[in-house]
């Protein structure tokens, strides 16, 4: 067995875990919608019953007119108390949109809507339409259409395995192995399973050196260190794009409650080598509590290399079985484990510990293997339906890199190239702003009016039935598959939603019962943003009916 080369960290690595649980699919964080039913009841007076004489008929008579009385001066009252909007009659936004807003406390003039029939050349409504606003996760329906008219539809990212050297008759590669990355954004086990087969294939089975990352595709400083819009660095969402991002850079802990056992299991996917996990959960009766700070981890590197995640405390049956997502490992450690974990499951050995190294691929390397990822199409459903952050940042690095390339990609390149696309299709818009393609940010920017703009050419376009497929269906899927189940416009509206602390967001189609389709775009930034749902909800159901 060859020494380890000095500057390789000497790494412990165990064996995976089975086969099967490597090839679990990671399920993408959704952020489910939650429907808020504000109901109105009116208290109806009770009809008065037949006179029974002259003197009951006089006393009915002037009971009658004094609840009439009554009843004009409490409308009066609610007349004062509640002034008529004049901006709500200008907005020509319906009452049932303007009330949810009011109920809200939130002001019409920090929204903004517009809402036009497909090819007519007039708006239905246009309210603060052509005002920037902050538009959360609905601009990844602009860095979506720009990538598949910009890339094409069947565009698939590439990662490499390179070595040294050719492996030899009994299939030793000797020397060092490279994994070169494009930026994917779905790298999953499933798809590194393919790129190690295709390795293995190739007559390689012992590595005899290090694993080294190449990760020159996207420039450097895109990670942001610690830097978060909201302080979680631990959540999915929250993941910095990477040119070789492996499985989200996410740990997905199931935790199981085994009744017949008297026992609680963990499972975690993906498999790294370097990763143990100490379950010492004991299963407890009773109710569940607080769930999450038991089936929580902590995640704690060991001097030897390897990484422990340790589970302690009673786990109650009553529970049931839960998901914990960690974003934890910087991007090099979770992929390097990735790597040997699937290089091992394959049957593939190792002459010594294998050190983790970052360089670029060497000229005159040979050629192990090449894996092309998931279309482009397949990526967008993805990113829209279920609002996928990283997989959004890892489109918008990939356009600037492939239309400029001159140099290794940043937001900058694809913020440039992104805006020439549009002014080339006469969208020009000067008040966009881009800062990393997927709306999780403060300080993005688009106005309604050229939201609905950019609908309207998606939808005419070459590529617009992907675009369309990409979107959540409301009622049936993605992050709208909780919204207005029952309500007759389920089934009938493809929108791309858009929340932050702030902001509420929708943008997208809604098909009227009448067979007309409408571009629907709506924006909400006020601090009660979260509490305007009902608004929402209204406005699709409204322009359902034929926006009458």
């Amino acid at each position: 067995m060859l020494a380890m080369p000095k500057s390789a960290p000497r790494l412990r690595f165990h064996s995976p875990v089975p086969a099967a649980l490597l090839r679990r699919r990671l399920a993408s964080a959704v952020t489910a919608a939650v429907l808020t039913v504000f109901g109105v009841s009116t208290v109806q007076a009770a009809p008065a019953k037949p006179a029974k004489s002259s003197k009951s008929a006089k006393a009915g008579k002037a009971a009658k007119a004094a609840a009439a009385a009554g009843a004009t001066a409490a409308v009066a009252s609610r007349a004062r108390a509640e002034p008529a909007d004049p901006a709500a009659a200008r907005s020509g936004l319906p009452a049932t949109v303007t009330t949810a807003l009011r109920r809200a406390n939130v002001p019409l003039s920090s929204t903004s809507f517009y809402i036009v029939k497909v090819g007519a050349p007039q708006a239905r409504v246009s309210w603060n339409a052509e005002t920037p606003m902050n538009p959360a996760s609905t601009m990844k329906v602009v860095t979506t259409f720009a990538g598949l008219q910009l890339l094409g539809p069947e565009y698939r990212w590439q990662t490499s395995l390179y070595a040294d050297s050719q492996p030899t008759f009994d299939g030793t590669v000797n020397g060092n192995v490279y994994l070169r990355g494009s930026g994917d954004p779905k790298l999953v086990p499933e798809e590194m399973a393919k790129l190690v087969a295709k390795a293995r294939t190739a007559g390689a089975s012992t590595i005899n050196g290090d694993i080294v990352l190449d990760r020159s595709y996207f420039g450097d400083g895109l990670n942001g260190g610690d830097y978060t819009i909201d302080g979680e660095t631990q959540r999915a969402y929250n993941v910095n794009p990477d040119a070789l991002l492996y499985a989200f850079k996410t740990l997905s802990f199931t935790i199981t409650p085994d009744a017949a056992n008297r026992s609680v299991g963990v499972a975690v996917t993906p498999a790294l080598a370097q990763l143990r996990v100490d379950n010492r959960l004991t299963l407890a009766n009773g109710r569940c509590g607080d769930w999450k700070t038991r089936a929580t981890p902590s995640i704690t590197p060991q001097p030897d290399g390897t990484v422990v995640a340790a589970f302690d405390g009673n786990y109650s049956a009553d529970c049931g079985e839960h998901i914990v997502n960690l974003a934890t490992l910087s991007h090099s450690d979770f992929i390097w484990g990735g790597f040997v974990a699937e290089w091992q499951s394959a049957g593939g050995r190792f002459q010594h510990p294998p050190g983790l190294r970052s360089g670029p691929v060497p000229r005159g390397a040979f050629l192990l293997a090449r894996h092309h990822g998931q279309p482009l199409s397949e990526i967008v459903r993805d990113i829209n339906k279920y609002s996928n952050n990283v997989m959004a940042r890892q489109l918008f690095l990939t356009i600037g890199a492939e239309i400029d390339r001159n140099g290794p990609a940043s937001t900058e390149k694809s913020a440039r190239v992104i805006k020439r696309w549009l002014t080339r299709q006469g969208l020009d818009m000067p008040n966009l702003v881009m800062e990393n393609g997927s709306g999780l940010s403060r300080e993005e920017r688009i106005s309604a009016y050229d939201m609905a703009r950019l609908l309207q050419q998606a939808v005419a376009s070459n590529v617009g039935p992907a675009l369309l497929d990409s979107l959540p269906i409301l009622g049936v899927d993605g992050t709208l598959r909780n919204r207005l189940t029952r309500a007759n416009a389920a089934g009938n509206a493809y929108l791309k939603t858009g929340t932050l602390a702030d902001v509420r967001a929708l943008a997208g189609y809604v098909d009227a019962l009448n067979g007309d389709r409408y571009v629907v775009v709506a924006y909400i930034n006020h601090p009660n943003a979260s509490a305007a749902q009902e608004a929402h909800d209204a406005l699709m159901q409204w322009v359902y009916k034929g926006a009458q």
